[in-house]
């Protein structure tokens, strides 16, 4: 057998694996992309059931035995902190964590103002707003209330 002879069969074959290494691929890749698609859904998934499971368990945890308070003296504020404990010698802002929970930088922030005692007492009467002086400024950039829809923020805010 002559050296050509053997290069057609030889070629048809290195074709033949090259195509089939070609299709092996292209199912392996597509079997891939499903398994990445369906394991960001249970991630979502997961997360969202993380989050709700959050959420419920901060509403029981004042009631909870090993809650270091009095529940009757706990209110819910939701966010950017979930509550504050009205204590008699103190007042203690409190963040309820399940599972893996974090702390976000809001929180983070909040905690970092209390450690440091750049927390205020602020007596707002709002009897007779015509006729009371105007306030004195406060320390900090005033953020904007947003505007409501029942009257123009200038009736009740100057500036």
């Amino acid at each position: 057998m002559a050296v050509p002879d053997l290069l057609v069969p030889l070629s048809v074959t290195v074709i033949a694996l090259a195509l089939g290494l070609i299709l092996v691929w292209r199912l392996y890749a597509a079997r891939v992309a499903r398994l990445e698609e369906r394991v960001d859904a249970l991630t979502t998934e997961r997360r969202s059931q993380a989050a709700t499971y959050g959420r419920v368990t901060e509403q029981f945890a004042p009631f909870m035995r090993r809650y270091p308070f009095e529940a009757r003296n706990f209110r819910f504020l939701g966010s950017p902190v979930d509550g504050v404990q009205f204590e008699a010698d103190r007042v203690v802002f409190v963040e309820f964590k399940a599972a893996g929970g974090r702390v976000t930088p809001e929180q983070d922030r909040i905690r970092r103002l209390v450690e440091e005692r750049r927390v205020e007492w602020l007596e707002f009467r709002v009897d007779d707003l015509a006729a009371a002086p105007p306030a004195e400024p406060p320390q900090t950039p005033r953020q904007e209330p947003p505007s409501s829809a029942t009257a123009p923020a200038s009736e009740y805010f100057s500036g």
